[in-house]
Order: structure tokens, then sequence, then C-alpha cells
């Protein structure tokens, strides 16, 4: 593919990612690659490209040999992703409690500067990408890279629903707080608070995920067709 279809491929991969992220499209609804093709103004050579890297992080299936489909949506399957999330990170808190008190700052000051020192950012995506990062360098101070590869995997096939947590003010809020209680906690060396603190934290997020995602699609399908 040239670099200029391999350009159009990546603007139509995220085109389309955004459209299913505001369920503009919508979980179960098939399309075919000729009405990508049209409404992107673009040849199937770099719609198909986009919908392959969609397919291989999970957004997207092959229905049959000419149509695709959004992937149904399956809130075990993600419900399941966040108790990993919680096995992994209770871990690389532990480890990071037992750190020598120095150390553990150095890795941590950074985050503690952005949670609870600096002005809070308004609800989107912005913030949504902080909340990942905050995560993942919890994990990443451990110094293990395969704790960290794992986890990002983890991040990238959660945040189709994961940035719903950002688009109300109350739980931004109880995000800042949480990040900040839990960095406390760990600074302090109480492994067991910490560790109870962060998996309040990611269980509280999953219930509230989950409804604002029933709420947005319950919206979208309400939503009129366009003709």
């Amino acid at each position: 593919m040239s670099d200029k279809k391999a350009g159009l491929a990546e603007r139509i991969y995220q085109a389309l990612k955004n459209e299913i992220f505001e369920f503009r499209l919508m979980p179960g609804e098939h399309f075919s690659e000729s009405a990508i093709s049209q409404r992107m103004a673009a040849s199937r050579t770099p719609v198909r490209q986009a919908l392959f890297w969609l397919e291989h992080e999970g957004y997207v299936q092959v229905y049959s040999r000419s149509g695709w489909q959004v992937k149904p949506f399956d809130f075990a399957w993600y419900e399941s992703l966040y108790d990993f999330r919680i096995v992994l990170e209770r871990e690389a808190v532990r480890r990071l409690c037992g750190m020598p008190p120095g150390q553990c700052l150095e890795h941590l000051a950074p985050l503690v500067s952005f949670w609870r020192d600096a002005p809070r950012l308004p609800v989107g995506k912005a913030l949504s990408r902080e909340d990942e990062c905050f995560h993942t360098s919890l994990v990443r101070a451990t110094g293990n890279e395969e704790m960290v590869r794992v986890h990002v995997e983890l991040t990238e096939k959660m945040r189709i629903i994961r940035h719903l947590d950002f688009t109300r003010e109350d739980r931004v809020e109880a995000t800042y707080s949480e990040h900040a209680q839990i960095l406390e906690a760990i600074l302090k060396q109480q492994t067991e608070e910490a560790q109870r603190l962060l998996t309040g934290h990611i269980s509280q997020s999953k219930a509230e995920v989950r409804k604002i995602t029933l709420h947005r699609l319950q919206e979208a399908s309400l939503q009129p067709v366009s003709p």
C-alpha cells in the first residue's frame, strides 16, 4: 500500500473508531465495505485496511463474504477485563509499597503533582487519557515490562467504554479524589489500604460505566435514522 493510501486508511480507521465510540455505529450493526467507501469518498483498499485494523482490535468482525458487523456489546467480557485489571494493579501497588520510600516517590511524583496539585481538567478525552496514564504508570513503576505490556493491551480493549467515565462532572471529581488517596496510601507504604482504595476505585468505575453505557445505547437507539 502506498504512503498516500496508508494515510487515507489511517484517517478512515480513526473516523470509524470514533463513530463506534460515540455509538453512531451501533453494536451489532451491519455494514458493507462499499457503503463505507462511498461515505468516506475512498476506494475499497484503504477502507478494507482500516477495517482489518479495527477487527484486530476487536471492534468489528467479518459478518459475511461482503459484509461487516460492529462487534455486539458483551458486558460480561468487559467486566472480566475490569476484574483482571484489579488483579494486575493490586500487585503493582503491593510492589510499590515494598520499595524504598525515596525510590517510590521518585516514580510517583509526577502523578502526585497532577492528581493532587494541578488544576482540574474538564470532562472529555484529555482527562480520559490522563486516567489511562495514571493506571499504566502505577504498573510501569514496578519495572516489570511484561506486566506493562499486558496492562497496555487491557487498556486498549477497554477504551471504548472507559472513556464514558469522563463525561460527567461528578465522575471527574471522584477520579481526582480517589487517585490522590491511592497515591497517598502507597507513599505511606500502607499496602492493604492502598489495595482497598484501588479495588474500590476500579469497581465503582466499572459500575458507573455500565450505567452510562446502557444509557448511551438507549439514547442512540432512539435517534431518528437519517434518510
